[in-house]
């Protein structure tokens, strides 16, 4: 991924929203994360280990990336997993809280 610059030579990881294709700071996204051990979660902090997407906190944006099923293929799932509905709904109120 390419990093964009910031004042004072910092910089800021830019992550893909699986929804929408737009690219943002990592930090404005929402992850989902598919642990080593199989298991699917969301991850508030950004931090958890494993393969992870990125959505935007849009409600929109999240329900175009579950028609889609773009984040099941980000996170490199096998045919006939899925991204459980608690997963979805704690999607849900986190994009709530953050608009």
């Amino acid at each position: 991924m390419r990093r964009a610059s910031t004042p004072g030579n910092k910089y800021t990881p830019i992550r893909r929203c699986a929804g929408c294709g737009t690219r943002r700071p990592r930090t404005e996204l929402l992850r989902i994360v598919r642990r080593p051990e199989g298991e699917i979660v969301f991850d508030p902090t950004g931090r958890l280990d494993g393969r992870g997407a990125h959505v935007c906190p849009d409600p929109a944006c999240l329900e175009r990336a579950r028609k889609r099923g773009s984040i099941a293929r980000s996170l490199h799932l096998e045919q006939g997993q899925y991204i459980p509905d608690p997963i979805w709904e704690a999607l849900s109120a986190a994009a709530e809280r953050r608009a």
